[in-house]
């Protein structure tokens, strides 16, 4: 596989519009998407799986055709309309919002009054969200509005399916939203796209709103009473970084299995340090996979004779490290598919009771502590592979490999460092993750005039997550690089070494086909950007699920 050499969204700044990019639409992605399972919104249980295959194009989208959900979309309507018809107050149709929940609203503008939610929540801030993010909050809203609980009209969710369908993506910033009353600024950009305001990103170009429906067959529509609260009050933002923040954990945890093992082979390190028997000892199920993973690319090896007794910790104790995050991957993905197949506006129509139900399901706590636990798990692999990097270029560490990987020799090995440079990088990437581990939603602040006076900060939480993976994405691919460098340099110290196993071998030829051996110093920034994309895209990695 060749290694992408575009950079992913998170690099994107503010000001820039969304590019697509090989690695998120592949040339042959219309037919390949043609070909798979359609991902259906309607009673079915979504997962994270879904999501992403929407956010990374390589499924379509559909409403459901059962009758029976179908009919419930439109009671959960009909029930809107008998509150109103009787005369019965429902807070953001009859009244304004937030702490204006004690204005009421005359029936003359009740039609009005949803454009107006759309247009002063349009003042976001920060880098905008990339393409796939995107698609992922479009997603995750439509899975929720999908529920039956928020009394919008098949159009709508039909507006929402298009946009998927023709890659309409709405410009959204991704500041400005507390995670209570959910997302509210960020999804009046999917509201205004609708509804033909503001801007999007078409066809790799930005656009009005209005031209792209245009240009696809569709058209602007008007927002029927409570369609916008019901758009813009919920947790789609925060779900859907969160869907795409636990897939590049996944990854990284099988990245640092497997530099743990390559490592291990460059400093003649001991493979028995991973042996089954220890970790049925200690019998946490995401160390046990860990030391498995690690195991089983060291299948074959050999103790060396002159290895240490006991590797140092970052060794010796990495399936320790890495459980934890695979450990709480499992809850993790309990709680954001919960997220992605609730109801989480408000207030709530009962399709089947009729009843109004007013609370607060747009509070994102749960994903918000998911986030905050799941950065610091990830900053703990930015530290473990940052200190197997700095025992890999340290010679009085090393056991042998030249100072700094240097690959030089004769007479210009005086002037060459190698990769001395990179570890520096690297640990200043491991600080700043580690830096970003504060969890957010012990930040909460009273705001709107202390009508949201408790909040979850989820979006903070999920995008300093994302910011995490990024660094420890970067420390990751130091970390690649530096390590094929020292494999190599270990073969050529010691010819009569036992090959490498095939996993090994072959996914450092991925590798070393985009960066390979460093025999003279050369900027190796535009091939740890590749790696680091190439990794956060799945790194040709194993999976068990």
């Amino acid at each position: 596989m060749q290694l992408p050499t575009s950079l992913s969204g998170a690099d994107e700044r503010a000001g820039t519009a969304p590019r697509h990019r090989p690695h998120d639409v592949p040339p042959d992605a219309d037919a390949r998407r043609a070909a798979a399972p359609a991902v259906v919104f309607g009673q079915a249980r979504l997962t994270i799986e879904d999501i992403l295959a929407l956010a990374r194009r390589t499924r379509s989208a559909r409403l459901s055709t059962d009758p029976v959900w179908q009919d419930r979309i439109r009671r959960g309507v009909s029930a809107l309309h008998a509150h109103l018809a009787a005369g019965r107050p429902v807070y953001g149709v009859t009244t304004g919002y937030g702490d204006a929940c004690v204005v009421d609203v005359p029936m003359s503008l009740i039609e009005a009054l949803p454009a107006q939610l759309t247009r002063y929540h349009g003042c976001g801030m920060g880098e905008w969200l990339d393409a796939p993010a995107v698609r992922a909050v479009l997603a995750c809203r439509l899975a929720s509005l999908a529920q039956g609980y928020s009394a919008v009209r098949p159009e709508l969710l039909d507006a929402l399916v298009h946009l998927l369908a023709h890659d309409v993506l709405p410009r959204i910033p991704s500041e400005g939203s507390v995670g209570a009353s959910g997302d509210l600024t960020p999804l009046s950009y999917v509201a205004a796209t609708l509804i033909g305001e503001r801007d999007v990103t078409y066809r790799a170009r930005l656009c009005a709103a209005s031209e792209a429906l245009a240009a696809t067959g569709g058209a602007p529509i008007t927002l029927a009473p409570k369609e916008g609260l019901a758009l813009m009050n919920g947790t789609a933002v925060m779900t859907a970084l969160a869907s795409l923040a636990f897939a590049r954990s996944r990854t990284l945890a099988r990245l640092a299995a497997r530099l743990t093992a390559l490592t291990t082979v460059a400093l003649d390190g001991r493979a028995a340090h991973f042996h089954p028997t220890l970790f049925d000892a200690k019998p946490h199920e995401g160390q046990r996979d860990a030391a498995r993973w690690i195991r089983d690319d060291l299948t074959g090896r050999t103790e060396p004779p002159e290895a240490r007794l006991q590797d140092r910790y970052s060794l010796r104790c990495a399936p320790h490290v890495i459980g934890v995050l695979v450990d709480a991957l499992s809850w993790v993905r309990r709680d954001v598919e919960n997220e992605i197949n609730s109801a989480n506006d408000n207030p709530l129509i009962d399709p089947d009771t009729g009843e109004v139900h007013h609370g607060g399901n747009f509070y994102g706590g749960h994903i918000a502590f998911a986030m905050d636990s799941l950065k610091t798990a990830v900053a703990n692999l930015a530290d473990l592979m940052d200190r197997q990097l700095a025992l890999l270029v340290d010679d009085k560490f090393n056991n042998g490999l030249p100072r700094n990987l240097s690959g030089a020799t004769g007479p210009r090995a005086p002037i060459n460092h190698g990769f001395k440079a990179v570890q520096i990088g690297a640990s200043a990437w491991a600080a700043e993750a580690l830096k970003h581990t504060m969890p957010a939603s012990v930040f909460s602040r009273s705001t709107e005039s202390h009508n949201q006076d408790k909040v979850s900060m989820g979006t903070i939480a999920a995008r300093d997550c994302l910011r995490v993976l990024t660094l420890t994405e970067q420390v990751g691919a130091a970390h690649t690089l530096a390590v094929a460098q020292a494999v190599k340099l270990r073969l050529r110290h010691s010819p009569d070494a036992a090959p490498l196993p095939a996993a090994l071998r072959a996914w450092l030829d991925t590798v070393t086909a985009q960066s390979p051996f460093v025999d003279e110093d050369r900027a190796l920034e535009h091939e740890l950007r590749a790696v680091r994309a190439w990794l956060a895209d799945g790194g040709d990695l194993p999976h068990d699920d």
